[in-house]
């Protein structure tokens, strides 16, 4: 790897805790530390399963500002700081780099899209104004544009861009990007039920989801991984793959929100255009979390 890894091994896409009222301080605070404590690598901070796109301005930034001030520098943070305005993800990037960010998690431009040409320059332009390591974010499902394995090539070049998150979901363009850029960046895994096959390609790691119910879990399959036990990694993904499906059955986070409030996180609230989970969809998920000791 010619650029200096962020994290090594799971980081949780955490959610952000919220009322009617606005972002729940307390339950934010104590799942942070619950994080920690529980042997996450690395954190994310107002991503897409923190609802970055619905805080305010000025929420984003406090959220991002509580964060790193409650982890104090005990795992490696990483801010989402991504927009479909490239003059604001800037603004945002530069301050995340004020306040004690490792790294910066930026998406690809949802809504306008661009061009391949368009994202080489939007993400040249947020890593040139950032102090701070860029990890790129694919997500093609939800934004509508996604990163092709020859574009990764040209942004490779630039020294402040030293990752992927890649949640394309084709693993035959994810094993391309491998071999046209695996030495150059580090590719984590962006989906929970790819973690063990993207882990075998020589991925770092996984941001994921599942990690925000079970952080020592997620944590453990990367793990056992890096250490040989490719069969114990490979079992823990066949173990947790219904809970990955039961989080993923609808549009996330609506389902982890209700899990973490179930957990004791928060309430499940969530903001428009997100609705809480239908009640069958809730029973599953919660059925399995019962099974598994989560609640």
């Amino acid at each position: 790897m010619k650029k200096e890894l962020v994290f090594r091994g799971a980081a949780t896409a955490l959610v952000t805790p919220l009322t009617k009222d606005g972002v729940d301080y307390e339950a934010f605070g104590r799942l942070i530390d619950w994080q920690i404590g529980q042997g996450i690598n690395a954190l994310v901070i107002a991503g897409t399963t923190g609802e970055g796109s619905t805080l305010t301005d000025e929420e984003h930034r406090e959220v991002l500002r509580f964060a790193a001030e409650k982890a104090a520098g005990r795992v490696p943070m990483i801010a989402g700081t991504g927009s479909n305005d490239t003059a604001y993800a800037i603004d945002l990037t530069r301050y995340a780099c004020t306040v004690g960010y490792d790294a910066m998690l930026v998406v690809t431009p949802y809504y306008n899209k661009a061009t391949q040409k368009g994202l080489v320059q939007m993400y040249n332009a947020i890593a040139d104004a950032s102090t701070k390591p860029v990890i790129l974010y694919n997500v093609p499902s939800r934004t509508g544009v996604g990163i092709e394995p020859a574009t990764y090539v040209e942004l490779a070049k630039h020294p402040n861009i030293v990752g992927i998150k890649e949640a394309n979901g084709n693993i035959s363009k994810i094993v391309e990007t491998f071999a046209l850029v695996g030495d150059e960046l580090a590719i984590y895994s962006g989906n929970d039920d790819q973690i063990v096959p993207i882990l075998s390609m020589g991925g770092a790691g996984v941001i994921s989801v599942l990690s925000n119910v079970a952080p020592k879990e997620t944590v453990s399959m990367c793990r056992k991984f890096f250490e040989g036990d490719v069969a114990g990694s490979a079992g823990l993904q066949k173990e947790y793959l219904p809970l990955i499906n039961a989080l993923f059955s609808e549009v996330n986070p609506i389902p982890v929100k209700a899990a973490m409030a179930a957990m004791g996180f928060g309430e499940d609230y969530l903001r428009l255009p997100l609705t809480p989970m239908e009640d069958a969809h809730k029973k599953i998920l919660l059925g399995i979390m019962r099974e598994k000791g989560f609640i």
